[in-house]
């Protein structure tokens, strides 16, 4: 199967996404999982019917990318069990047949959307993004927390009138707590928010990437807002917090 790869082109993500992607072939997956992942989606994977139904069920994702034909049981049968289940992450099915029995299936099983193999990793960005427009959360065009600015679908970033050069991580990290002012995330949340399902609490890359963002929105600019709070996680402190 050939797949076009993501280019230079690439179109910037609305939102970055904690994604489920139930697939078995194993070249497969690992592309998607590179692809997404370029797009600044942390990206989970299972391997069969089963996996995938108890990653989604105790797990909360943005989007679930999910192959028709799979061991265990196959993805229209997985798509029922999570809805009856109570799972309403959207769903985008991969099908390798254009036959209009299966797309039906797919609808009527609970499937929002299905994409034909081959397909290009570029139209399933934006299948993606699209879903994640109709989510029905409060999704602001740009984030702003006092002087602090980010526009998720151009990945620009702004302190006043500076903006801001943040890695790809940096720029998910900021985008995260900024969705969540004043509220404190611990690692734990960080992590199932922004990276892969396979870190595990031992890890110090949330303490790592919180030093490198601080260097970046607080050191340069005099500011302490990236905060500390010790023994639960981090705080991006609200304006009328002082």
């Amino acid at each position: 199967m050939r797949l076009s790869p993501f280019s230079h082109r690439r179109v910037a993500s609305l939102v970055s996404m904690r994604v489920l992607v139930v697939e078995d072939e194993t070249r497969m997956s690992r592309l998607l999982k590179r692809g997404l992942e370029e797009e600044g989606h942390a990206v989970d994977l299972a391997a069969d019917g089963p996996e995938g139904l108890w990653l989604a069920t105790e797990n909360p994702y943005s989007a679930i990318v999910l192959d028709v034909m799979l061991p265990g049981f196959d993805g229209f049968e997985l798509c029922r069990r999570l809805r009856a289940a109570g799972v309403w992450a959207p769903v985008l099915m991969l099908t390798a047949r254009d036959g209009v029995d299966d797309r039906v299936r797919g609808l009527d099983a609970g499937a929002d959307d299905y994409l034909v193999k081959p397909f290009s990793l570029l139209e399933l960005a934006a299948r993606l993004r699209a879903l994640a427009r109709r989510d029905d959360r409060a999704r602001p065009a740009v984030l702003r927390e006092g002087d602090l600015k980010l526009d998720p679908a151009s990945k620009r970033a702004w302190r006043g009138g500076a903006e801001l050069r943040l890695s790809p991580k940096e720029f998910s990290l900021l985008e995260l707590f900024l969705r969540h002012p004043g509220a404190v995330l611990t690692r734990s949340q960080i992590l199932d928010a922004a990276w892969d399902f396979a870190y595990d609490g031992t890890s110090n890359v949330v303490d790592q990437y919180v030093t490198y963002l601080r260097k970046k929105i607080d050191v340069p600019f005099g500011r302490h807002d990236l905060e500390t709070v010790r023994g639960m996680g981090y705080r991006l402190r609200r304006e009328e917090q002082g």
